[in-house]
């Protein structure tokens, strides 16, 4: 696992306030958003936009169409910041 799936997967559970989760639990090719994995939604996707923007420096376009790709895993959140930074 690289340090940037690590800094998500505790940025997912402190920013969103996952009580019951721990880092170490959310696998990194998890689904995000849907009932088989976190089961996060719209709020929590812009929360955790907002924090992946302020910490690093990155710009996510709303209007993106490949933008719930980006957001459907750990992995694929990496990937996108690897790419945009």
């Amino acid at each position: 696992m690289s340090d940037i799936e690590a800094d998500l997967k505790t940025m997912i559970v402190e920013i969103l306030g996952l009580e019951d989760v721990r880092p170490e639990e959310i696998g990194s090719e998890e689904n995000l958003f849907d009932d088989s994995g976190l089961a996060l939604d719209s709020i929590d996707a812009l929360e955790l936009g907002v924090s992946i923007q302020k910490k690093y420096g990155i710009k996510i376009d709303p209007q993106d169409k490949s933008i719930n790709e980006h957001f459907k895993s750990v992995r694929s959140l990496a990937d996108f910041i690897r790419k945009g930074s």
